[in-house]
């Protein structure tokens, strides 16, 4: 099998009544760049209604227009997902599947997340989701890790250590993400402008002493652990490299599904001949980093609309853009109308 071929494309109607040429994706993400479920669950149960939505891409502030017709799976990426968790119902009741990558991390005392609830209301949230849908389809995300002048890497191990105490039987993958400021101008300045120029990078000897003290956690917890976009080798301490929207999830957890199946094409029992090498190569994602071993899916998000404003984000240009897209949205919203884009920002299509 070769490289992803890309998706195929289909024809839609868009909401003025021309035909349009839009592409077909097997897996939606929803989203890397926003948080959906927590702010957006509305306009998204509209646009699934209606069958397609229009992306528009971040740096060329061009459209795509991206249907429903092929979807099978939709990998929700959220902070705090309660305020959709109404909605998964009538998601499932349209055929469609979908899994959580959730997104729990403990910086209260560093005020970095100053849009999400309190940590306690998150855990309670996440056991729910589980109990709802099942702990496989709701993955842990630990991201990103992060030290400070504060926060060292024993202090950090010990607040994973506190909230995978109450998840380890609710769900069934870690995923774990180291920081990356030098290579992101945006999250380094985002940082420096909340008056949090002291958080730094992981040094290779950070990533060892902290892999080794989740390992040995990780020894009761019985998780798959593994790591987003990192280069090193980690397999030395049980963890693989890192794949998101995973393959092997949506081939256990939606093994019912014929048409995904044929989609991944890969043998259950395919034996992986080395440690770093990416199950299901032949659909890596090719819009992601190289270490990332994310398989293909396509992103409905939109950047600088996430107003949980954590102080590391990278998506968010500036406070003031999130503010403009709220207030656009929310006006929308109020009105009834939920256009293609999240907030209407379709121009170039």
């Amino acid at each position: 099998m070769g490289r992803f071929a890309g998706w195929e494309h289909v024809e839609i109607m868009d909401d003025e009544g021309i035909r349009r040429d839009a592409i077909a994706p097997v897996i939606v993400s929803a989203s890397r760049s926003t948080d959906i479920p927590a702010f957006f669950g509305e306009w998204f149960i509209h646009r699934l209604m209606r069958g397609h939505v229009a992306w528009i891409n971040p740096w060329n502030r061009q459209g795509v227009f991206v249907s429903f017709a092929h979807t099978r799976v939709f990998a929700f990426w959220s902070k705090n997902p309660r305020p959709f968790m109404t909605s998964l119902s009538s998601i499932r009741e349209m055929g469609y599947s979908y899994y959580f990558l959730f997104t729990l991390n403990d910086y209260e005392s560093e005020g970095l997340e100053p849009g999400i609830p309190e940590l306690s209301e998150r855990v309670k949230t996440f056991l729910e989701l589980s109990r709802m849908i099942g702990p496989g389809r709701v993955v842990w995300r630990y991201d990103p890790l992060l030290l400070s002048d504060s926060l060292g890497v024993d202090d950090l191990l010990s607040r994973v250590e506190k909230i995978g105490f109450r998840l380890k039987r609710h769900t069934r993958r870690l995923v774990i993400s180291f920081i990356d400021i030098q290579k992101y101008p945006t999250v380094r300045r985002t940082l420096e402008k909340g008056g949090f120029s002291d958080v730094r990078e992981f040094s290779d000897q950070d990533i060892d002493l902290f892999c080794s003290g989740l390992a040995d956690m990780n020894a009761e917890w019985g998780l798959s652990l593994s790591a987003c976009g990192e280069p090193r080798d980690l397999s030395s301490y049980g963890i693989s490299r890192g794949q998101c929207i995973s393959g092997d999830l949506l081939r256990d957890e939606f093994r019912h599904d014929q048409a995904l199946m044929q989609f991944l094409g890969e043998p259950e029992n395919k034996k992986v001949e080395r440690p770093r090498s990416i199950p299901f190569r032949h659909l890596k994602d090719p819009g992601q980093r190289g270490a990332c071993g994310c398989i293909a899916s396509k992103d409905i998000g939109q950047y600088s609309t996430c107003m949980h404003l954590c102080r590391y984000c990278y998506a968010n240009a500036s406070a003031h853009a999130v503010e403009e897209n709220a207030r656009k949205y929310q006006a929308l919203s109020h009105s009834g109308v939920f256009p293609e884009s999240i907030c209407g920002n379709q121009k170039g299509i």
